[in-house]
C-alpha cells in the first residue's frame, strides 16, 4: 500500500486562505492530537474520494465537499477534499455530455486557498451560459465555497444550512520568543531583499505587514467583484450587506441576495430533472435560447 504523512507544516505552509479560520484550526487541531503528523494510506483515500453521481434523468450532480486546494493534495485526501482542477474536469465532463442538460452542484466546503478559485469561478459563470447550474449549499457554502457557489445560475440553501464568509486572511505567527527561550538563534543567508520576510523566526515588519495586507486586499477584491457579477449585485452590497466576512443562515441569506431558495438537495434535483424533461421536449435552437435567458437573469 502507498502511504503518504501529512504534517500541521503542510498546512500552515498554504500562503493565503479563503476558509473559515475556525475550520482550518480545526484540521490543525486534529494533526496536533496525532503528535503533528498523521501517515495514511493515499490509495484507499483517492478510492475514497467524493465523486460525480451517474448522470439521471439529464442531470449531473458535483460534489464540492470539504476543503479546497488548487490541486489534489495530501492534505485534501486527508480531510475529504476538493481540488479546482479535479472539479473543473467533472464541470466540463458534464457540460461536454450530451446525456445532462442541467447541472447541480452538492456544496458542502468550510472553504480553502485562494490558488485556483478565481479561474474556477469564472469558468462556473461562463458554463452556466451554456447548461443551467444549481449550486446547493448543502449544508455549508463557506468563503472560497461560495465564491464558486456565487457563479452558478441560482443558489440553494438547506434549511439548516449557512453561506458566506466572504473574507480571505493570512496567519503570520511570531515564534521568535519561544526560540529564545530555548537558547535558539537562527540565521537566514538569503538573496533578494524581501526573500524571507514573513518568516516565524522573527517579528513582522511594518513594511512585510503592509506587502501581506495588499495581498490581501487584492485576493478580497476578486472575491467580491466574482461574487457581485454571479449574484448581479453591486460591489458594494457584496461587501455590506452579504455578512461582512459571517456566516448567514438560510432565510437571511435569501433575504440578503445571497441565495435565491431554502430547499434540500433532493427538492433541487427533482425540480432541475423536471426542468430538463422540459428541455427535452424544446427543439435545439429553442432550449439554446431558453438558456441563454436564463443565464442573464441568473440570481435576480
Amino acid at each position: 500500500m502507498s502511504k503518504a504523512i501529512v504534517t500541521v507544516e503542510d498546512l500552515a505552509r498554504e500562503p493565503v486562505w479563503a476558509i473559515r479560520p475556525e475550520a482550518l484550526e480545526g484540521m490543525l487541531a486534529h494533526l496536533r492530537s496525532a503528535g503533528g503528523a498523521i501517515e495514511f494510506d493515499a490509495a484507499a483515500l483517492e478510492a475514497a474520494a467524493p465523486r460525480p453521481q451517474p448522470v439521471a434523468g439529464g442531470i449531473a450532480q458535483l460534489p464540492l465537499h470539504g476543503p479546497i486546494s488548487h490541486r489534489f493534495s495530501m492534505w485534501s485526501l486527508l480531510f475529504g477534499g476538493t481540488s479546482t482542477e479535479r472539479f473543473s474536469a467533472q464541470l466540463r465532463e458534464a457540460l461536454a455530455d450530451p446525456a445532462v442538460s442541467r447541472i447541480v452542484i452538492d456544496v458542502d466546503s468550510p472553504g480553502g486557498t485562494v490558488d485556483g478559485v478565481p479561474e474556477l469561478a469564472a469558468e462556473i459563470r461562463v458554463a452556466r451560459e451554456k447548461k443551467p447550474i444549481t449550486a446547493v449549499a448543502n449544508a455549508e457554502a463557506a468563503s472560497a465555497a461560495y465564491w464558486l457557489a456565487s457563479q452558478a445560475s441560482e443558489i440553494v440553501v438547506t434549511p439548516s444550512g449557512e453561506v458566506g464568509s466572504i473574507g480571505v486572511w493570512v496567519l503570520h505567527v511570531d515564534r521568535s520568543a519561544a526560540l529564545d527561550a530555548a537558547g535558539i538563534k537562527p540565521t537566514f543567508i538569503f538573496a533578494g531583499k524581501h526573500k524571507v520576510e514573513g518568516n516565524p523566526f522573527e517579528p513582522l515588519a511594518d513594511e512585510a505587514r503592509a506587502y501581506f495586507q495588499g495581498r490581501v486586499d487584492d485576493y478580497y477584491g476578486m472575491f467580491v467583484r466574482d461574487v457581485a457579477k454571479g449574484r448581479k449585485a453591486s460591489v458594494g452590497d457584496v461587501r455590506e450587506k452579504f455578512g461582512q466576512g459571517r456566516m448567514v443562515g438560510a432565510d437571511d441569506a435569501v433575504k440578503a441576495g445571497m441565495a435565491d431558495s431554502v430547499g434540500t438537495i433532493e427538492d433541487a434535483v427533482v425540480r432541475q430533472r423536471r426542468a430538463a424533461a422540459a428541455d427535452n421536449a424544446m427543439d435545439t435552437e429553442t432550449r439554446e435560447r431558453r438558456h441563454r435567458l436564463l443565464a442573464l437573469g441568473a440570481s435576480r
